[in-house]
């Protein structure tokens, strides 16, 4: 196995260190996820075990928009010398991606299934008011924008935990602008969002399937949106834009009721994603070089 390191483009949840677990990647094509305390690192691993091998789910679905499963790792950890611990194998899904822009995505106005207990409700109806989550349907976790030079953009927690609605759009229009620093001038926005193969393009055909699919109920999921900042300014397209669900350690059974939670997110993300496209100036891409 390759080298082992927490991921260089995290920008959501917490990230391995001496003292605390977190996602590592290998170098060679794979993620892994320290399973969570309790039964959270449990349910997630029966999930990807389910959605992985279920009939009813699209093949075109399963490989387009979920990370790859990859079965479970036993992996050494520097917080605990000497006890290896289970990690859940998944693709690395900006592997390969030399200059990765990457947004995280919370999705739902609701972020806790409707069996949780009272304290852990309470906590995240909190977070939920506090954020865009129960206005909007979504609230954003982290951003990290590749600018001019390779010179990176992102917000620190405290700064995304006070994003109202107005910094929400205005860290979507961030996400796709190719001048440095605070500024924003959407120069990517048809490149990235638009267009065949763009972001709107891959979010309408998963709402078209979320439309359809009672199986299952995705509470406090994330939708991960990346491109290659290099190849997006360099060429005027897409950059291989990427768009992923992830986070599944909440996801119920759907009881052949449709997931109008996350369905309403996704449809408000469409909306504030299709806003900026039409605003945005019909002019090709800097080119940093």
């Amino acid at each position: 196995m390759s080298e082992l390191r927490p991921p260089e483009h995290q920008v959501a949840g917490h990230r391995a260190s001496a003292g605390k677990l977190g996602p590592l990647v290998d170098g060679a094509g794979l993620f892994y996820k320290p399973l969570q305390a309790g039964d959270r690192g449990e349910h997630e691993l029966a999930f990807y075990e389910a959605f992985s091998a279920h009939p009813a789910v699209p093949a075109r679905i399963r490989d387009a928009f979920f990370p790859r499963f990859h079965g479970t790792r036993l992996l050494p950890i520097a917080a605990r010398p000497g006890e290896p611990h289970p990690h859940i194998a998944l693709e690395d899904l900006l592997a390969g991606v030399a200059s990765p822009s990457v947004i995280d995505i919370k999705i739902g106005a609701c972020t806790w299934p409707p069996s949780s207990p009272e304290p852990y409700v309470a906590k995240c109806l909190a977070k939920d008011r506090g954020s865009t989550s129960v206005l909007l349907g979504f609230r954003i976790s982290g951003v990290r924008v590749v600018g001019p030079g390779d010179a990176v953009w992102t917000l620190e927690r405290p700064e995304i935990k006070a994003l109202d609605t107005a910094g929400v759009r205005r860290v979507l229009r961030r996400y796709v602008s190719s001048v440095g620093g605070e500024g924003v001038d959407c120069a990517l926005a048809a490149a990235v969002y638009g267009g065949e193969g763009g972001v709107l393009a891959q979010l309408r055909e998963l709402k078209a399937w979320f439309e359809e699919q009672t199986l299952f109920h995705f509470y406090s999921a994330s939708i991960l949106l990346g491109y290659d900042a290099n190849a997006v300014s360099a060429a005027g397209i897409g950059g291989g834009v990427k768009v992923k669900l992830v986070d599944f350690a909440h996801v119920t059974e759907g009881d052949g009721v449709i997931d109008h939670n996350f369905l309403g997110g996704l449809c408000s993300l469409i909306k504030f994603l299709s806003d900026i496209v039409a605003e945005a100036p019909e002019t090709a891409p800097l080119d940093p070089s």
